[in-house]
């Protein structure tokens, strides 16, 4: 059996009819485009109609086990921060933003988190990373503001659920790809200096992600600094982290992959707008290189492709 490696670049498309080239039009990607001319360049539906574009609905669908239903997030956040849900309860992830819609800071979230204590007395509320925060409790809290804030409480959906074993081995940041392989079942390794921002420290993913692919059959690397970068309205820094990534990842694991002999897949879960900030749920660009797959298709991973699935 020839062993796979994924490479999911976390928002890295862009909807069609901008302003400007695209992330990817743009950057210089010589690794990127070595697997192009060498691969199958086409295209893959990560967000079945019905569903919100996110990592909790493309990740799963991109490691082989798409959901039935809209994913509840709560519960991906809890597995990622290694939060114990008890029975009887369950957990929801908030999102605080400021007035203007941005996000909320560090800063911001930690002032208003006693005060979010207060107002949620009977659940456990945690910061997370950035905006984020998580609350396990009994019921789906009901909140629209705090301290000057608005709250978002994402909605309830359903669960994921082992399908995996733990030959597959995803290497990640620690955020919701990590969250969403444990949930499935599988191994999940999170280097020191992971981060899933644009600080990431990705020669710590790349050692990872080779050891991992010395003994896994199927080996996923998830990669959040372009999305990351988009939600904050950065495209320069979005494009500064895909050549990052390109050189400091994809360059030397796709060397690892050929020695091993296994076949490389380099996509995005969905794409994100740097100018709104916004998912996107149209199909993604994706490149599958290896034994056995001959050259067709463009010859860079662009969002002007034509649609098609590779299985």
């Amino acid at each position: 059996m020839v062993a796979q490696l994924l490479i999911v670049l976390d928002g890295a498309p862009e909807p069609p009819g901008g302003s400007r080239p695209t992330t990817l039009q743009r950057t210089a990607t010589p690794a990127l485009d070595a697997l192009c001319a060498a691969g199958v360049v086409t295209r893959r539906q990560t967000t079945p109609d019905g569903f919100e574009p996110g990592t909790e609905t493309g990740f799963p669908t991109l490691l082989g086990v798409p959901p039935a239903a809209p994913v509840a997030r709560g519960p991906i956040e809890a597995a990622a921060a290694g939060i114990a849900v008890p029975p009887g309860a369950s957990a929801w992830r908030i999102d605080l933003r400021c007035h203007d819609g941005s996000r909320a800071g560090e800063r911001e979230r930690d002032r208003a988190l006693p005060a979010l204590a207060r107002a949620l007395p009977a659940h456990r509320v945690t910061g997370l990373r950035g905006h984020r925060l998580l609350a396990v409790g009994p019921g789906r809290p009901v909140l629209d503001r705090i301290d000057g804030l608005g709250v978002e409480v994402w909605p309830d959906g359903a669960q994921l659920a082992p399908a995996l074993d733990k030959d597959t081995i995803v290497v990640c940041g620690p955020g919701a790809a990590a969250g969403c392989a444990r949930l499935l079942g599988a191994s999940v390794v999170v280097p020191a200096g992971a981060t899933g921002d644009v600080d990431t420290d990705l020669a710590a993913k790349a050692d990872a992600a080779r050891r991992a692919l010395a003994v896994g059959s199927e080996v996923g690397v998830h990669v959040g600094a372009l999305d990351e970068a988009a939600h904050r309205g950065e495209p320069d820094a979005k494009a500064a982290a895909l050549a990052r990534v390109d050189a400091e990842l994809i360059a030397p694991l796709a060397a690892a992959a050929q020695r091993r002999g296994a076949s490389v897949a380099v996509t995005a879960d969905h794409s994100t707008c740097p100018d709104t900030g916004r998912h996107g749920c149209e199909p993604v660009p994706l490149v599958v290189a290896g034994p056995g797959v001959a050259a067709s298709g463009p010859d860079r991973l662009t969002e002007e492709l034509p649609p098609g699935v590779v299985a």
